[in-house]
């Protein structure tokens, strides 16, 4: 990664846009952004009154305070794992001192602001109650669950944990999008497409080629070696299709077979991206498979989305 070219004399907004830009780049808000989206249809499926129904104006809003639970997790993790990056990591603006913990402390501090507010404002009790599940789990996540240093050496099982919040993050947005929404099988859908697809991803971008590995980081090659890990992201990846396919079909949606065939198609995709690796693990062939996965991601976001706007019970 290139080092960041920001000084300790600079303004601290310009300093905290530079970390932000190596930590929390602004490209992801396209993710949050489709996950709220892809959240609130399927929180309003099957509503015909006409006022809950379809996107709104305020789900512009609802876009940027998800965007502000993302920003949210990632300062948490800063804090989580500050003193092993500052020796894996020591060029990033927050372990070179060029800011500091408190300064994101203060960020994550409007950040919580913001959010329980939105809750109340937009859901009532029912959206601060669920907003505060959400962030309990959160805070749980930050101390590792009061058993860090056994659980950090439990990869898979600490992966596991924390993507857990998943299913509570889309039950949070499902909130802000419709407060009356119900359990129905599509929203249940809907909370294990996003647990999948974090889990897959987070496996994905911990599964590296030799040249990658380092002593004081730990990866998903290093204990299932590059075979065994490359198959825990291919059986994800497919999980992942067929869970979107299956959201469909619970909503409904007309033309199914169309957007079947599409998501196959972007496996293929990810999987010939998979096997490449498998051949050849190069840090080239792992950023090539975090992308595919990132798009087979969206993509499934984006089924979700277009299928109940044109063709379900939206």
């Amino acid at each position: 990664m290139t080092e960041v070219s920001v000084s300790h004399t600079d303004p601290l907004w310009r300093r905290i846009g530079a970390w932000m830009d190596e930590r929390f780049p602004a490209a992801n808000a396209l993710l949050f952004l489709i996950l709220y989206l892809a959240c609130a249809v399927v929180a309003r499926e099957g509503a015909r009154d006409g006022t809950e129904s379809g996107l709104q104006w305020l789900d512009i809003l609802a876009c940027l305070v998800t965007w502000s639970l993302f920003l949210l997790i990632r300062i948490f993790d800063e804090h989580k794992d500050y003193a092993i990056d500052v020796i894996n990591h020591p060029q990033r603006v927050l372990q070179s001192g060029r800011i500091t913990l408190t300064h994101l402390k203060t960020l994550g501090a409007v950040a919580i602001v913001v959010q329980l507010v939105f809750s109340w404002l937009i859901a009532g009790e029912v959206g601060a109650m669920v907003w505060a599940i959400m962030f309990a789990y959160l805070c749980l996540m930050g101390v590792e669950f009061f058993c860090g240093e056994w659980l950090e050496k439990q990869l898979l099982l600490y992966a596991l944990t924390h993507m857990a919040i998943m299913p509570l993050i889309v039950w949070w947005l499902a909130v802000l999008a419709n407060p009356e929404v119900q359990f129905t099988p599509v929203l249940i859908a809907m909370m294990s497409l996003a647990f999948v697809s974090g889990f897959c991803f987070e496996i994905t971008r911990k599964t590296r080629g030799p040249e990658e590995e380092r002593d004081t980081v730990d990866s998903y090659t290093k204990i299932l070696g590059v075979k065994g890990a490359t198959t825990l992201v291919f059986v994800l990846v497919s999980a992942m299709v067929v869970n979107q396919i299956v959201l469909l079909w619970l909503a409904d949606v007309s033309w199914l077979i169309v957007y079947a065939v599409l998501a196959v198609l972007v496996w293929g995709l990810a999987i010939k991206s998979l096997m490449k690796f498998l051949k050849a693990p190069t840090l080239e062939g792992r950023e090539d498979n975090e992308k595919a996965v990132a798009v087979t991601m969206l993509l499934g976001y984006v089924l979700v989305i277009s299928g109940l706007l044109i063709g379900g019970g939206v």
